[in-house]
């Protein structure tokens, strides 16, 4: 059965409003890192996701290996720090989320039985989300609609595993007022996975979850830590809760394999 989320009733007269996200975190197996990156770019990216209706933007990331080195400890979504190389983000409209869902997962079975698929990588983290809200860097800053499309060259991923009693409104309030630099941050709730989705991508935690993704138009790495290395202390020491993941990464270069050969 469809589920209908992401309504975009948060932020009234947009004509085009965010309604959900597929986010997909993936390891490719040692020694197919090229392989895997030119399959996904030039064959999933575009008929796994892209070709659906309802799919406003899609984009790559990548955690090269000194961008893994700054990752906090102790991730539950990534136990093993050199897990998690590429990341992968698709912006659905409002109001749309449950149609794109019943494709995605018909059109994914369709690649299966067509031998498409790639079966040398492990998929780390693979939700879908419920668009939440947006946390604004700066007044009249790039709306989160554009957030993929603006290509900014750094992207910090944050997953929250929230306190007994907080929702992901204080999460987003909190990063308002303490996140560095960046240009706009898109705030989202999980939601459960079909149950027919296919049987690489594990079940994932989806209760009292906050994903946010913060878009920064700089080379997070140098100051990270006298920055962003700080927040999932800060988000624990104001009682939000504690940071399943927490970790920098930066675009992809599209029609090459840049960034293949560091991820280890």
């Amino acid at each position: 059965m469809a589920q209908e989320v992401g309504t975009g009733k948060s932020r009234r007269g947009r004509p085009v409003e965010l309604g959900g996200a597929l986010v997909t975190l993936v390891e490719p197996h040692q020694g197919h890192e090229v392989a895997y990156n030119r399959w996904y770019e030039r064959d999933h990216f575009y008929a796994g996701c892209m070709l659906g209706a309802w799919t406003i933007s899609g984009a790559r990331f990548v955690a090269t290996r000194d961008l893994k080195d700054l990752r906090a400890p102790d991730s539950t979504v990534a136990p093993d720090p050199l897990d998690g190389s590429y990341l992968s983000l698709y912006w659905i409209v409002a109001g749309k989320f449950g149609e794109w869902m019943d494709w995605g997962t018909r059109q994914v079975r369709h690649l299966i039985d067509s031998d498409r698929m790639f079966e040398h990588r492990d998929h780390v983290h693979t939700v879908m989300y419920r668009f939440a809200g947006e946390v604004p860097g700066r007044e009249d800053g790039v709306p989160v609609e554009l957030a993929l499309d603006h290509r900014s060259p750094s992207l910090v991923m944050t997953v929250v595993d929230r306190a007994e009693g907080v929702d992901s409104a204080a999460v987003a309030a909190w990063w308002g007022d303490h996140a560095p630099g960046h240009e706009v941050t898109a705030v989202f709730d999980p939601v459960p996975m079909p149950t027919d989705a296919p049987s690489d991508v594990p079940a994932e935690r989806t209760a009292d979850r906050t994903l946010l993704l913060a878009f920064v138009d700089d080379d997070v790495a140098p100051g990270w830590a006298d920055t962003w290395a700080a927040v999932p202390a800060g988000l624990a020491e104001a009682g939000l809760g504690t940071a399943a993941f927490h970790g920098p990464f930066k675009g992809t270069v599209p029609g090459t394999d840049t960034y293949a050969d560091q991820l280890r």
